[in-house]
């Protein structure tokens, strides 16, 4: 009498491939998600001309390292420049106004500037920078 084998049957399929493949997934997508909060609203940050040649006239505000301020080269008070700039900017509020501060000044003296600037109502205000090729930059 021959007894019959039973029909081989065939292995089942391993789901160690599969769960390589689900792994990769989650590491790729946690490497390429963003994990910051984003804003509800869209934002597009500013374009910067740094080193654009400055446009001709206006007048000129200087500030020095240690806050000091002269306009259009001649030194002046905190209560002598708010003068002078209450008169330019009630007379034009299109003059450009150029702000250049001593690379060492702190922001402390240059930020209220503009801001007053802005609250007297002046529309065109530059803030001069210098061009990083000419730093020893690239």
């Amino acid at each position: 009498m021959r007894l019959a084998r039973a029909p081989a049957r065939q292995p089942p399929e391993t789901i160690i491939a599969l769960i390589d493949v689900v792994f990769f997934l989650l590491v790729f997508f946690m490497l390429i998600g963003r994990m910051d909060a984003t804003a509800p609203f869209d934002v597009m940050p500013p374009t910067a001309f740094t080193g654009a040649d400055m446009p001709a006239g206006g007048r000129t505000i200087a500030v020095s390292a240690e806050g000091s301020f002269a306009f259009d080269g001649q030194l002046v008070d905190d209560v002598a420049l708010e003068q002078a700039l209450a008169d330019l900017v009630g007379d034009d509020p299109e003059t450009l106004i150029r702000v250049n501060a001593n690379r060492q000044t702190e922001l402390r003296h240059v930020l209220p500037l503009v801001r007053r600037l802005e609250e007297l109502g002046a529309v065109n205000i530059a803030l001069v920078v210098t061009p990083e090729t000419s730093l020893g930059g690239p």
